[in-house]
Formats: structure tokens, sequence, C-alpha cells
């Protein structure tokens, strides 16, 4: 079967592989989307912590079951998804019902193998029923999903004031959930045209440029001198992190969605007197899938909003270094096969 490798970073290469192996507690799957998300760029880019070479990318998938997985509720043909969090069931995190930061955690598309192939066997415990939903939108349930259990994480209130950076699709999506909670949200990044986007596609009426030399005046302004009660970062870029602690209100929370390499450092004083919470969000669990197909099926959330571009599986190679241009317009691209 065909497989697309990140063999080095910069580098795509089509390779021939055997089908999968079945095991027992193993489904089948035909891959029939693959969403490209920022672990997959930034993999390409070779700024993916916890990553080595060479990797199959891919972990935003939904597929069609090839067997009957012998597991109650599924059968051959029907449409899924999974939960691509590969967990060990036995370590402290698991057994607290945190299975997507487990100990030993294998993500697929970073850790292992992950979906730019043909086939792929997965877990069953992972599976996740489609419910309805078309491949393109169980394609999206996966990072939606973990803009749902970031806001979950940070026990988002109907009126309080959410300041979210980062316009990419992760951040996009947590500004749906808060808004969903009954949140007022404001958007912060340094693209007009994906903050444009949040305002005309995702009903977010606020939104910043942080390039700006008087964005930290504009979020005071809005919060009316009180600063946010809740703060998330979607970027994982240092500068856009480090400055963010100086928004959290009094008694706020500074969640951390976007992962980067290095330390991060902030005034103790500054962050021990508004007795502020720091906390990160990593991945997401299956009560935030369901949460999310419940939400897709409600018209609350419209994946179709996301897709910006699409390929086939054999144009990806030549298509794929483009998506990382800001000048490409890309917000999600979509592989078809």
């Amino acid at each position: 079967m065909q497989s697309l490798v990140c063999t080095t970073p910069g580098t795509l290469e089509y390779q021939d592989k055997n089908y999968p192996e079945i095991f027992a507690d193993h489904a089948l799957l035909k891959i029939k989307r693959i969403g490209i998300c920022g672990t997959d760029l930034h993999a390409f880019e070779g700024t993916q912590p916890y990553f080595n070479y060479p990797r199959i990318l891919g972990h935003e998938l939904a597929g069609e079951l090839v067997e009957d997985p012998g597991v109650p509720g599924f059968s051959k043909g029907d449409t899924v998804t999974f939960i691509p969090y590969f967990n060990c069931g036995k370590c402290i995190a698991c057994r607290n019902g945190k299975t997507n930061c487990c100990v030993d955690i294998k993500v697929s598309g970073v850790h292992i193998d992950g979906g730019m192939v043909e086939y792929l066997s997965v877990p069953s415990y992972s599976l996740v029923r489609g419910d309805g939903l078309s491949f393109d939108d169980l394609a999206l349930v996966e990072p939606l999903s973990i803009g749902a259990h970031a806001v979950q994480r940070a026990n988002i209130q109907p009126g309080e004031c959410v300041l979210v950076i980062g316009a990419g699709p992760i951040g996009m999506g947590i500004m749906e959930f808060a808004r969903i909670r009954g949140a007022h949200v404001i958007a912060m990044d340094n693209n007009e045209s994906r903050l444009a986007y949040c305002k005309n596609n995702l009903r977010i009426t606020h939104t910043i440029n942080a390039a700006s030399s008087h964005a930290a005046d504009e979020i005071k302004t809005l919060t009316n001198g009180d600063w946010p009660e809740a703060v998330i970062d979607a970027t994982g870029n240092v500068i856009a992190i480090t400055n963010a602690f100086n928004y959290v209100s009094h008694g706020g929370r500074y969640i951390l969605v976007g992962l980067q390499k290095g330390d991060i450092c902030f005034s103790h004083p500054e962050f021990h007197k508004r007795e502020a919470t720091l906390m990160s969000s990593r991945n997401a669990t299956r009560r935030d899938f369901e949460y999310v197909i419940k939400c897709i099926k409600e018209g609350l959330v419209k994946p179709s909003d996301y897709i910006t571009h699409r390929a086939t599986f054999m144009q990806v190679q030549s298509e794929f270094p483009s998506w990382l241009e800001p000048a490409s317009g890309v917000i999600k691209a979509i592989v078809e096969l």
C-alpha cells in the first residue's frame, strides 16, 4: 500500500508499505480523509517536540471499518474516526481518567507512525462512532476536541471574558467552544486575514492584532480594566506565551495549549499578586470527542467553515510545503483518499 513518510525535516517521500497485520484487539481502517494539523507542519519544519524521523504523519483521520472489529456497536463498513492518543490504561493518569496525558502515551503520527497511508490498524478501544457525520466532519473532530478540552480544563463560565491567542484551527476551536459556553471571546493574532476569518465565519466580535503597539491597551479597554478571567495560548510561540502573563486578571487562569520546546519565564511577584492559576491542556478525552460530535450534529459548530484547501493523497508531497506559507491562506487542508 502507498504511504507518505516524513524522512527528514523538509522531506516527504512516498513509500510502498506492507498492509497492516490484523490483531484481535485492533481494528483495520481504510483511510478516507486526513486533516493536516500544526503538528504535521511543525514536524515537517523540524520544530515539533517529542519527535523522531522517519515518521508517517497524520492523526486527524476519518475512515471506514474494513472488518468487523468485534467491538459492540461497530460493524464492517461503518464510518468512524478514532482517538489517536493511545494510552497504557495503568498509569496514574489513566487510573484517574486522564488518558489524554498518559505517562506512556503514544500519539499516532508523533510517537508512532500515523495515518498518511491507505490502511491503518488502531486499537479497538480508540474507535469513535461516525454518528451520521461526513468524512470531512469526522476528520475535524480531533482538532476541535482539543479546543473543547481546553475550554473544559479552563472551566469557562457564562459571562466570563476569554482571550484566545492564536487564530489557527486549534485556537479557532477554543474560541467556538468558549462562545458556546456563553463567554465573551477576544481573538488575538498577528495575521489580519485570520482575524477577519474569526469575525466573518466564527462570530467572534472582538479581535486584536498582536503586533499592534496598543494591543495591551485594547485588551484592557475591552474588559473595562479588569483583564480577561481566562487567557488561552494556542500559538506555542515563546514570545506570545511570555507576553500573555501580563493579560491575566487578578484571580484569573492562564491555559497553555500551544507547545514549544524551550523554557518559559515570568515575573513571580506579578503572577503571585494576582493569585493566578497556570495550567496546561493536552490532547482530549473521549468525553470531548463525544461533546464535539454532539455540537456538530446540533449545528453549533460547522467543520466545513475551517476547510480552505484540498488535495488528493498523491498531491500531498508537492502541495505540503505551500501549506506552511502564510500567503496561502490555509486554515485547514484536507487530504482525500
